[in-house]
């Protein structure tokens, strides 16, 4: 009987320990990134993790309720003295029993991720939904009684116009305090939206509202804390969404809502506890009260807007992927979660597009407004799942297509999320065949003096998204890699660096000692994958537009900021088009977002777009599969890129003897 499979997560990385092995044990032999300070004597709490439990069917592994050790003596006693989550574990402590998938959150980790999802600099309208109005309100009166809010009502309606206002219990309760410190005059923070009283201040208040725009990504959450008056950014932030534990893709997570009861109510606990998470530290990082933020608006996939709201995703697992509601949403805050905000606080949810392409790509058409130009541009917003767009004034187009989590570090050999030691720019010299690369953290190239001595701290780590798509790209320009995606023998590409594993090669990138990081044949094909979903999206709105070529493309999204445009066009990720007019848009779904937070009129805008763009459902489209089998190739099989120029004619397939041919 083999030992038990232990899987950690959000790395991917696995292997099998005899049944007793430390979790902590089992971390450092994997090359895993968990804290730990005190030796594991159960003192520090670094080397919290949190084990999943049922069915993980994309992992392809079964958690029993005991795969790990019942609670020791020693997390007894740290758990009432200290505290620990329910369902964390120490994993100095815990010992493997059986196979089990262990989730790692951020803040055991050694070297915290990286998200890049910084607020974009452009100038955007400010015209609020939330305002605040300063009113006198009547002193009560025995001979005219009536109550506290019927007179609040009474001078909001005669000193500002404003009527048929409802109040939250939760403000209600706040509001007779608030008048009689205020000495019946008061600060009304009124959502004109929603019709609402968010909150109700003694006396004048001069300080501003907050707002909080948050993209609720598949891998990443990235939140804005924002100025209501001004727009300007107080603070930003991210963190890891936790339900990477349930699933690594849409699906996956879909798949254990469907084969664990209870599974989605625990995928929703976990996401609206990361939001609060979320709120308290940027409210900490701005010196602000997480109770002066009024108003919350929410960007997301189907499949993540579902979980949020505590509705259960299976109808989008099945066709014809039914949304429970494709509208806007207008909740209280606290119907998400968010507690610590003000009492009254609102959350606005953008519209949907459809079952797979959500209102995280509606904030990216927001952001980018395709529909009012007149070039045929084409927007990839890059992750885990991907949305994309392509028309002008005349049309647009809308279609999702999911690339998996390779994009993210994720199913590579030595991939992990972007954080400091992460490979993330690849250069190979064509020539020599010999590599150099950046790592997150240090601005030198490995092959600069000074390199060894600037990243001491943080070491050679693994590889990012952006780093693995410069290495295949740089392969591939470099004659280590042919157009099948086949990587070379040392005889065939001239280069040791190419080393035999089994019946395929791998490419050495770095090697210290022992510790090496290669790109491997698995590599390359998991990168294969997910770039030709991407472009057999692209294609099929090409194909229902009628078009062979586009007029501009857009990477958005944060990984699509970071990467190269020319790279991505080497691996066929995006359509030919001339290398200038392809550009970033930086985190276009989070400044959609910030756009309708800080703007009302922007969710008008949105609204009724939505309900013109035409969507194409890749899961059903004839032609999908066509597309993606021709995109496999690198660039492509058949599509022409003149605008690359050309690249290495090699191929290293043995069946025909391994021949190289010359350019």
């Amino acid at each position: 009987m083999s030992d038990p499979l232990v899987i950690f997560m959000p790395s991917g990385k696995r292997g099998r320990f005899p049944t007793g092995t430390p979790v902590l044990t089992a971390a450092r032999q994997l090359g895993v990134d968990l804290d730990s300070v005190c030796g594991g004597r159960g003192i520090c709490s670094k080397c919290q993790v949190q084990p999943g439990e049922g069915s993980f069917s994309k992992l392809g592994v079964t958690v029993a309720p005991d795969a790990l050790s019942p609670f020791n003596a020693v997390e007894q006693r740290y758990d009432e003295k200290r505290g620990l989550r329910p369902g964390r574990r120490l994993g100095c402590q815990a010992t493997v029993q059986s196979d089990v998938v262990i989730d790692v959150p951020a803040e055991s980790q050694v070297h915290r991720q990286v998200i890049r999802k910084a607020a974009s600099d452009r100038a955007l309208t400010v015209d609020p939904a939330t305002r605040l109005h300063l009113v006198t309100v009547e002193e009560p009166d025995m001979d005219a009684p009536s109550g506290d809010l019927e007179r609040l009502r009474d001078a909001l309606a005669a000193q500002w116009d404003l009527r048929d206002l409802t109040m939250p219990l939760p403000v209600l309760r706040t509001l007779q305090t608030a008048l009689r410190k205020g000495n019946w005059q008061v600060t009304v923070a009124v959502n004109h939206h929603a019709g609402a009283i968010a909150g109700v201040y003694p006396g004048l208040r001069t300080d501003g509202l907050l707002g909080l725009a948050i993209d609720l990504g598949s891998t990443t959450i990235a939140a804005h804390l924002c100025d209501l008056a001004t727009g300007e950014v107080r603070a930003s932030g991210g963190i890891m969404n936790p339900q990477i534990r349930f699933g690594e893709d849409l699906m996956s997570r879909v798949s254990y809502a469907m084969m664990n009861p209870g599974g989605d109510v625990e995928m929703t606990t976990a996401v609206r506890s990361a939001l609060a998470d979320l709120a308290a530290e940027l409210s900490g990082e701005a010196g602000v009260d997480a109770r002066d933020i009024v108003e919350a608006v929410v960007v997301c996939n189907p499949v993540m807007h579902h979980l949020l709201l505590g509705v259960d995703p299976v109808e989008l697992g099945q066709s014809p992927f039914a949304l429970a509601t494709s509208d806007a949403l207008r909740l209280e805050a606290r119907d998400l979660g968010l507690d610590a905000l003000s009492p009254g606080a609102r959350a606005y949810i953008l519209p949907c597009i459809a079952g797979h392409v959500g209102a995280d790509a509606a904030a990216v058409a927001l952001s980018e407004a395709p529909d009012q130009a007149d070039p045929l541009t084409l927007i990839v917003d890059v992750g885990t799942n991907a949305e994309i767009l392509l028309g002008n004034r005349d049309r647009l187009l809308a279609c999702s297509s999911p690339t998996g989590p390779a994009f993210e570090g994720a199913q590579i050999s030595a991939g992990q999320r972007a954080a400091p030691g992460a490979i993330e720019r690849v250069e190979i010299d064509a020539d020599t065949k010999e590599p150099r690369f950046r790592v997150i953290g240090c601005d030198l190239w490995s092959d600069d003096p000074g390199f060894a001595a600037a990243t001491e701290a943080t070491g050679i780590t693994g590889i990012c998204g952006s780093g693995i798509i410069e290495a295949v790209a740089e392969m591939r320009l470099a004659g280590l890699l042919d157009a099948g995606g086949l990587i070379g023998s040392a005889a065939q590409t001239g280069t040791d660096r190419c080393v035999a594993e089994g019946r395929t090669h791998s490419f050495l990138l770095w090697q210290d000692g022992d510790r090496r990081i290669l790109v491997t044949q698995g590599d390359i094909r998991a990168i294969q994958l997910a770039k030709s979903a991407l472009y057999a999206g692209a294609r099929l709105l090409m194909d229902e537009l009628g078009v062979d070529t586009v007029d501009k493309v857009t990477l958005a999204g944060a990984f699509g900021a970071h990467i190269s445009p020319r790279h991505a066009m080497v691996l066929g990720m995006i359509p030919d088009a001339p290398l200038d007019a392809v550009g970033s848009a930086g985190n276009a779904a989070g400044h959609g977002a910030r756009m309708a937070l800080c703007d009302v009129s922007a969710r008008d805008r949105i609204e009724t777009l939505v309900r013109q763009i035409q969507k194409v459902e890749t899961a059903v489209a004839p032609r999908f599969q066509e597309h993606f089998v021709a995109a496999n190739a690198i660039p492509h099989a058949t599509a022409p890129f003149p605008h690359l120029g050309p690249l290495p004619d090699v191929s290293f397939n043995q069946s025909s003897g391994g021949r190289r041919r010359r350019r």
